[in-house]
């Protein structure tokens, strides 16, 4: 298994950054990209020009379209504080881009998405010598579940197969790490079974290629009940997962800040690996926005930096560089969360945690 493969480089570096300061990543990529005013023409570029189906809204395909578009938004978050950004991959998926009839340009697609990145990275450490800038592989959580029926009268029936997702899930992560990406950002999970596909496909590729990176995992808790959409706890969730022994367990989307406290406060008490954060601003108002402004999310993870619980804080929907740039100051010089050991011990999950003993 992969925990006997050799690390990355990127794992002694990124275990230094998050023992020394609460780390930063970035903002969101898809209200950035709105802020363009972008029309189909340029999401087919003229490499698509003659495609049969509407592009408009794939804003993946835009790492091959509008490459400077993406390279500029990365840079700016660099540029707000961010010491790793996500790749614009959250859909490069055969299974995401099944909606676009563009499943053949997959590897193509997160090798240019991994490019655009490492450009601001380069450009962002040239800018200030002795700086390091990281980029994680963004694999997004699929439009289809394995855990769920999308049809109410067959309960049993799945729109796609454990075999399907992990092979859809291995390219992507193959193109990710070829591309040379630090680390595999898991993340907006609300199937823990689409997480545990992605996981395998992660282990299969480690195997592959004869070494592992960093695994980051981050779930999505959907409303006031404090489960996931598939019907989990947080620590249910992340007794599903902690067997893949990620670098860092976090949550993200769904909820503000505010209203995340009591998941990450579980999270950070269970969890014997990092922990991450990076809220929405806000829940989405009724024009589809989000009202929180940088004062407000930079205050709300201030406090969770203050109460000891988190390692790494960015911004998730309706977050912005201004956004980044308000957290980034707000953690500055805080004490990061401290690695807790676990006691061993039987603990199985299912909808809820059993700690057995």
């Amino acid at each position: 298994m992969s925990n006997s493969l050799p690390e990355s480089s990127s794992f002694a570096e990124l275990r230094a950054l998050f023992a020394e300061r609460i780390a930063v990543l970035d903002g969101a990529m898809g209200s950035m990209v709105q802020t363009y005013g972008l029309q189909e023409h340029d999401f087919r570029g003229e490499k698509f020009k003659s495609h049969p189906h509407d592009l408009k809204g794939n804003n993946d395909l835009l790492c091959l379209t509008r490459p400077d578009v993406i390279e500029e938004i990365h840079g700016n978050y660099f540029a707000a504080g961010a010491d790793m950004v996500e790749t614009n991959t959250f859909s490069s998926t055969t299974i995401g881009q099944a909606d676009y009839h563009l499943e053949s340009i997959v590897t193509e697609l997160n090798l240019a998405a991994v490019a655009c990145a490492k450009r601001a990275a380069k450009k962002a450490e040239g800018a200030t010598p002795g700086r390091r800038c990281y980029v994680a592989g963004a694999i997004g959580p699929l439009n289809r579940t394995l855990s769920m029926s999308p049809d109410v009268n067959r309960p049993d029936y799945r729109a796609v197969s454990w075999k399907q997702v992990v092979d859809a899930y291995t390219q992507q992560i193959r193109a990710l790490i070829e591309g040379g990406v630090d680390a595999l950002l898991i993340e907006t999970i609300f199937d823990t079974l689409n997480s545990k596909a992605a996981l395998f496909a992660a282990e299969g590729v480690f195997e592959e290629i004869g070494r592992k990176l960093p695994i980051m995992i981050s779930v999505t808790i959907t409303d006031a009940s404090g489960r996931t959409l598939s019907g989990q706890t947080t620590e249910a969730f992340y007794n599903s997962i902690r067997h893949a022994k990620p670098f860092s367990v976090g949550i993200n989307c769904a909820l503000g800040g505010r209203a995340m406290r009591p998941y990450i406060e579980e999270l950070a008490r269970v969890a014997d690996c990092h922990v991450t954060c990076y809220p929405n601003a806000g829940l989405p108002n009724a024009f589809g926005g989000y009202d929180e402004t940088p004062a407000d999310m930079a205050a709300v993870l201030r406090e969770f930096a203050e109460a000891g619980l988190v390692n790494m804080v960015g911004g998730c929907c309706g977050s912005t560089p201004p956004h980044i740039a308000a957290i980034a100051k707000a953690v500055r010089g805080l004490p990061t969360r401290k690695l807790r050991k676990v006691e061993t011990a039987m603990r199985l999950s299912g909808l809820e945690p059993l700690l057995v003993g």
